[in-house]
């Protein structure tokens, strides 16, 4: 039987019509509706020449009509390639660009700009989703006039690519991670051995893979996803008090925001998963998170666009394995190279980077993906980030090396350990930043760090922030720095 992504909403159609498949805000789109809509949009872009393999790119906030969207162009067979929708036009030209897409779809935010970057990309159409005016092809009134017949594409096989979503990745250029119906397909079913809730608040934008993977989880469950249109506090919260939400998905730094509003200012009783992850998570939130939702279980998840959910850390284990990231998840075979990278090999890795041979094959060597990301195993293959393969820091255009800041900062009298890691910041990419065990009694501050650095260490490679810390992370079993769990911790506050 082929594992088609089509088939999620004919089959949700069929059974559960009347149940709520999606929400944003007050707005509600049943499975039947979905069917319907998905197959009249089809049979519109069928009109307008879309067939298999073709890619379709929308650029848009999240809005029900990507989900009407998403549903049709899989139906139809052809490639769902969704640009960031934060993105101003000259960040999105590359993008479209590299796609050689044969439409560009845009909501009524994105229109006017739309039109532009389809021309410089050389798209060969472009229309407008979601009502309104504009430039391009109205897709609304096309898809009112268009047969709802289901467009079956006899010829599409789940080995077809289903979605493409655009990464930067660590090079700074426009990646197209290309995932096929199979991959998306049993992602998705991946989740069902989580005793998968009926209703799920997703917090990402409907251009990030993860959106998409949580939607299909519920959706192979049958069950309901709640949409945000910002991932605060509020909006999360509020959405899982209106829709009685049973489980929740946030990075940590959107758990400490939660975690920083009034415990009684929303109902979120309802709530019985609450899970987070990234490359490292912190043990004092997951401790908060129990103490703040007490009736809940919590789960950690690590993983990529590339890969999927690589590794799952369960409730039993968060309070017992504090700084990991868990032991392979189902149907995942993990396994360290010789310079310690993190490499998974699954039936649902992607089938490469989009016109890139050269990045895939770098990727994907023998069967196996490899992240990029360095890691350790304790005495039961439980695995812990330690951090990146190839460990720099680019602030402000320069690139940093941490060892050779360490290698500087370790022989200061004061200093006991240090560990050196990148932070997120808006105008300098990232910020060199010293987190630092004292000596006992010692006390300075980062104007005594620079000047330590001065004459050895170039301007841009000095920390331009200081942390004091009573003791590093490391893993249990090896003693490394943990230095994602840094990153996350600092990140958090």
């Amino acid at each position: 039987m082929a594992l088609l992504v089509g088939d999620l909403f004919r089959r949700g159609a069929q059974s559960v019509p009347a149940r709520v498949a999606a929400s944003l805000g007050d707005a509600e789109l049943s499975y039947g509706d979905l069917d319907r809509r998905a197959n009249r949009l089809a049979n519109a872009l069928r009109g307008l020449g879309l067939a298999r393999g073709d890619r379709v790119l929308w650029w848009g906030d999240t809005s029900l009509d990507a989900v009407v969207l998403f549903a049709a162009l899989a139906k139809l067979g052809a490639v769902f390639a969704p640009i960031n929708a934060r993105f101003g036009a000259k960040e999105a030209e590359p993008v479209a660009g590299m796609a050689r897409a044969r439409l560009l779809v845009a909501d009524g935010a994105h229109v006017e700009a739309a039109e532009s970057v389809a021309k410089t990309a050389g798209t060969h159409q472009f229309a407008r989703l979601g009502g309104g005016a504009g430039p391009g092809l109205d897709l609304d009134a096309l898809a009112e006039r268009a047969a709802p017949d289901d467009p079956h594409e006899p010829g599409l096989a789940d080995t077809d690519p289903q979605v493409i979503f655009f990464t930067s990745g660590s090079t700074g250029r426009p990646k197209g991670v290309v995932l096929s119906h199979r991959a998306n397909w049993l992602r998705s079913f991946q989740g069902t051995f989580l005793a998968a809730p009926d209703r799920e608040v997703c917090m990402f934008p409907l251009f990030h893979m993860a959106g998409w993977t949580i939607a299909l989880r519920a959706w192979q469950a049958r069950g309901e996803v709640a949409f945000v249109s910002s991932p605060s506090a509020e909006a999360l919260l509020s959405a899982v008090e209106r829709r009685h939400a049973t489980r929740l998905y946030c990075i940590p730094a959107v758990w400490s925001r939660i975690l920083a509003t009034q415990p009684d200012a929303f109902d979120t009783r309802s709530l019985r998963e609450i899970d987070t992850g990234t490359s490292a998570t912190p043990p004092e939130l997951i401790a908060a998170l129990k103490e703040r939702f007490p009736a809940t279980r919590t789960r950690i998840f690590y993983g990529s666009t590339e890969a999927g959910a690589g590794t799952a850390l369960s409730d039993e284990d968060v309070l017992r394995k504090p700084g990991s990231v868990g032991p392979p998840a189902p149907g995942v075979d993990l396994c360290l190279s010789e310079q310690s990278e993190v490499c998974v090999r699954t039936d649902f890795l992607m089938d490469g980077y989009f016109d890139d041979p050269e990045a895939s094959a770098a990727a994907l060597r023998d069967g196996w993906y490899h992240t990029g990301d360095l890691g350790a195993l304790d005495d039961e293959g439980y695995l812990y980030i330690v951090g990146r393969l190839r460990d720099v820091i680019r602030t402000g255009g320069e690139t940093v090396s941490p060892a050779e800041v360490e290698a500087v900062l370790t022989d200061h009298s004061g200093i006991a350990e240090v560990a050196v890691v990148g932070l997120p910041d808006a105008q300098w990419g990232e910020l060199v930043c010293a987190v630092v065990v004292p000596r006992p009694g010692a006390r300075f501050e980062l104007g005594d760090l620079t000047a330590h650095c001065a004459g050895r260490l170039a301007r841009f490679k000095q920390p331009r922030r200081l942390e004091c810390v009573d003791e590093l992370p490391r893993t249990a079993a090896t003693g490394q720095v943990q230095r994602a769990m840094l990153i996350e911790r600092l990140a958090s506050r």
